[in-house]
């Protein structure tokens, strides 16, 4: 069956729901509108003068006094109720918050009233006279002020007596936590016979209560209570279906490994606890949240069944994570070096310790509900403590430890685990048996549940240490899907599994520390309020600023940078390339247009952060000189690149000369300018050197430019020929314009030619090189038909010998060759003392001695050509 066929019933039933869910809540909702109140009544509500902010700012404080005098008689009523107590604490805190927010809220008009004040300046000296328009406003702001003080002191009073309350509440809490756990009780014979008294009396009402409601709710609420039902196993599914469709290498099991990566297990065992429990969750909260909108649950069997909810939620919690650290049915899975008969021991044992633990407070909840008798909780509490210390102390006592060998007779625990397993349940079996209930009954939750919430956060902290290791994210299942689906290469690979091992740290310490705050007797509610003001204020003196506030600015400036850059592209792509405007003027208008995004982008983020520029004002100004002096050349940079950008004395791929350097432009930024060479070398220019020195522009305004061939030939050549001849070749290429006409200039006498020079002049200076290449060949092919030689450079040679060597230098010239003409002419009217000679070697010899290699010592010579 195809995926598009499967889904079609489950698409079906799904929008069934929905119109049933739709049709249920028109059914429920009986809320009539109210009638609309008389004309008249409108008109004189209409008529009637709204009340002053100080007005409004009393009846707050008078409502925020009477409440906080009926939270002050709530507190001392529950007193021996912690939960209550809690409930509590929240109330006033809000309550403290509101006042506060009502002081603040005239801190506006007080500025307003200092400055205005300022303006109009101190009083006059007694006997001098004054605007009366000016002293009658003076009067009127000075009273005022004064209302207004009088209200922010009766708010600052009222916030006082708040927080004095919300610590008394703390106080009262921390002692009745710590009564709690001291509090020691005699558990006999009369104790354990009026406890099972309690026992029959709440068995009796509980069955009486829950079979009562479930009756009526059975025959009256049916629809309600499917529909709820319906929509948390929905949800859950939702949930369970997305994170398996979506991390279903990192949940599952695969069976065909046999020797699973470590980071796999890791992994595996993380995710298979954290995605069921926390569908099994979102079960628990649709389920109560809907019974309780659609009227389903009584006031009496709403906290039982939060409590059995909270019972399996607990025990399903346990089971998962000692399934996925111990996996007794897959060996290869296992992350503790166990056997598999300590696996599965270790497992049966960890599981009933969570269900004694979870039974316990399930119990306690049905009491406290029920009203039953206190000796019933506490008697509970200690059977559970001792089956609870007896477990722990009996589990010291298995051999799970897989010997090196790999034999399945397992080892003892070595002593850092048995010694503490073995005195924790010795000292649970003796806090119960002392009478210390309490103290037990906590430090076996605290051993069981909060040690699961502990090892779960380490294995979630394991996780993500581990993939962040390079290379560890490619070794993964996932890793290789996403490489295989998404062509990514090695270090894009290590830059997801940075991002998935950070994202591993934050998710394991988002689940771990609240549930360990919850375990330790903190309430949700009250560590949501901790956390939203962590993430919503922070003040540093006198700046504050948000967590959130911060990441919302970084996403809006992200997000805007994004939008800069798309319109950037669309703007180049569509509108500027369908105008005449060259490629210079559009980059100039595309970087302009980037950078007002840049800034538009920055100020909305800045604002988005919610940061106050002007206490950034004197920061501003100390920065100020630091600019000055240590950025002025930044800060000319930046200016000059705005110049650039502006005056456009280049653009994009001019070809431009400047000092050294010649190539073509790339880039123009704010702070340099890239130029390519011919060589492809970049060379990165400082703008403030390209605004402060000359710079070569060989296309600033048009490609147009000249070229230059010089040419040579001998002195036996016919000048006016070979003028003639370059003027046609000239004329003849293609890329050369007729107007202006070729020229052909004679240059002059050479050492060894005549020069000529050959100036055309082409529509893209561009392409020079290939015209002189072309040139040049037509040149020395046409030359070679007409004969016309390129001359050598000539030299001549001067010697001076001595008359004694004339004969041997004359038989050794002979010999080799050198002269093919009579050896007499060379060397004829020889004087001087001097000669210079050639070794075979290829060294000189300056016999004379004065080094200038002519062997000079007379006024005579001999010329040889």
């Amino acid at each position: 069956m195809t995926s598009g066929t499967a889904s079609r019933p489950f698409a079906a039933l799904l929008a069934a729901a929905l119109i049933a869910f739709g049709t249920l809540t028109a059914a429920l909702a009986q809320n009539p509108q109210p009638a609309a109140a008389p004309a008249a009544q409108q008109t004189d509500a209409v008529a009637a003068p709204e009340p002053s902010p100080v007005e409004v700012a009393r009846k707050q404080l008078s409502d925020a006094g009477n409440t906080l005098k009926a939270l002050t008689d709530q507190v001392d009523d529950k007193a021996d109720d912690d939960q209550q107590l809690a409930d509590l604490k929240l109330k006033v805190d809000g309550l403290t918050k509101a006042i506060l927010d009502v002081s603040v809220s005239f801190n506006p008009r007080l500025t307003q009233i200092r400055e205005r004040l300022a303006a109009l300046g101190d009083p006059p000296a007694a006997g001098t006279a004054e605007d009366p328009a000016v002293k009658a406003e003076r009067e009127k702001l000075n009273a005022e002020r004064a209302t207004i003080n009088s209200v922010t002191g009766d708010a600052e009073n009222l916030s006082i007596a708040s927080r004095k309350l919300s610590n008394q509440i703390t106080e009262d809490r921390r002692t009745l936590f710590t009564n709690t756990l001291l509090k020691k009780t005699d558990v006999n014979l009369d104790t354990l016979s009026e406890a099972a008294r309690a026992f029959g009396e709440e068995k009796t009402t509980f069955v009486q209560s829950v079979s009562s409601w479930f009756r009526f709710v059975w025959n009256f609420k049916f629809y309600q209570l499917m529909s709820a039902l319906f929509f948390s196993v929905l949800a859950a599914l939702v949930i369970v279906m997305f994170s398996y469709r979506l991390l279903s290498p990192l949940v599952r099991r695969n069976t065909g490994v046999e020797n699973p990566a470590y980071l796999s297990r890791l992994s595996v065992a993380f995710w298979s606890t954290i995605l069921p429990t926390v569908a099994l969750f979102v079960f628990d909260v649709f389920s109560l949240f809907l019974l309780d909108n659609f009227n389903v649950l009584r006031a009496d069997i709403a906290p039982i069944l939060g409590a059995f909810m909270g019972l399996v939620l607990a025990i399903f919690f346990v089971y998962r994570l000692t399934t996925a650290v111990l996996a007794p049915l897959e060996p290869n899975w296992r992350l503790a070096h166990v056997t598999d008969r300590g696996a599965r021991l270790l497992t049966m044992t960890i599981v009933a310790l969570a269900v004694v633990i979870s039974f316990d407070f399930f119990l306690s909840a049905v009491s406290k509900v029920l009203g039953a008798d206190i000796v019933l909780t506490v008697v509970k509490s200690y059977f559970s403590s001792i089956i609870a210390g007896a477990m722990m102390f009996a589990m010291s006592f298995i051999r799970p430890i897989r010997p090196d060998d790999g034999s399945e007779e397992g080892k003892a625990w070595p002593r850092i685990v048995r010694f503490p397993l073995a005195i924790a349940g010795l000292a649970l079996i003796a806090c119960a048996l002392l009478g210390y209930v309490g103290l037990a009954r906590f430090a076996a939750t605290q051993i069981v549940m909060a040690g699961a919430v502990v090892v779960t956060t380490f294995l979630g902290l394991l996780s993500g240490r581990a993939i962040i290791k390079p290379g560890a994210f490619g070794d993964t299942v996932f890793g290789r899907y996403c490489q295989r689906r998404f062509k990514l290469e090695e270090m894009t690979l290590d830059q997801i599994g940075l991002a998935v091992g950070f994202a591993f740290y934050g998710i394991a310490i988002v689940i771990g520390v609240p549930l360990l705050l919850v375990q330790w007797g903190f309430q949700l509610t009250e560590i949501w309020i901790w956390v939203s003001q962590i993430f919503t204020e922070i003040s540093i003196g006198k700046f504050h600023f948000s967590i959130i506030g911060l990441l919302a600015g970084v996403a809006f400036f992200f997000a805007g940078l994004w939008i800069t850059r798309w319109l950037q592209g669309w703007l180049d792509g569509n509108v500027l390339a369908r105008s005449k405007l060259d490629s210079g003027v559009r980059n100039s208008v595309k970087t302009g247009f980037g950078y007002v995004g840049i800034a538009i982008a920055a100020l909305f983020g800045v604002s988005a952060a919610g940061i106050d520029l002007s206490s950034l004002a004197l920061v501003a100004g100390a920065l100020s000189l630091g600019i000055g002096f240590g950025l002025q050349n930044i800060v000319s940079n930046f200016v000059s690149g705005l110049i650039l950008l502006v005056e456009r004395p280049f653009k994009v791929g001019d070809w431009v000369v400047t000092g050294t350097t010649e190539g073509f432009v790339r880039r123009i930024s704010v702070r340099a300018t890239e130029i390519e060479t011919f060589q492809h070398l970049s060379i990165i220019v400082p703008n403030s050197e390209l605004i402060n020195a000359s710079v070569g522009n060989w296309t600033h305004k048009n490609r147009l430019g000249r070229v230059e061939i010089a040419v040579g030939v001998s002195y036996g050549s016919d000048p006016r020929r070979v003028m003639e001849i370059l003027l046609e070749i000239a004329q003849a290429q293609e890329n050369v314009l007729k107007i202006p006409e070729p020229v052909v200039a004679f240059q002059g006498f050479g050492e060894s030619a005549l020069n000529f020079e050959i100036r055309v002049h082409l529509a893209d200076v561009l392409d020079g090189l290939k015209v002189r290449n072309n040139i040049r060949l037509a040149i020395f092919e046409r030359f070679k038909e007409e004969g016309i030689e390129f001359p050598f450079p000539q030299r001549e040679l001067h010697l001076k010998i001595e008359d004694g060597v004339t004969s041997i230098l004359r038989d050794a010239i002979s010999q080799r060759g050198k002269f093919q003409g009579n050896p007499d002419k060379v060397f004829t009217n020889m004087g001087g003392l001097g000669h210079r000679h050639e070794d075979d070697d290829g060294s000189h010899h300056d016999d004379d001695g004065d080094g200038d290699g002519e062997g000079h010592s007379g006024g005579g010579g001999s010329h040889g050509n």
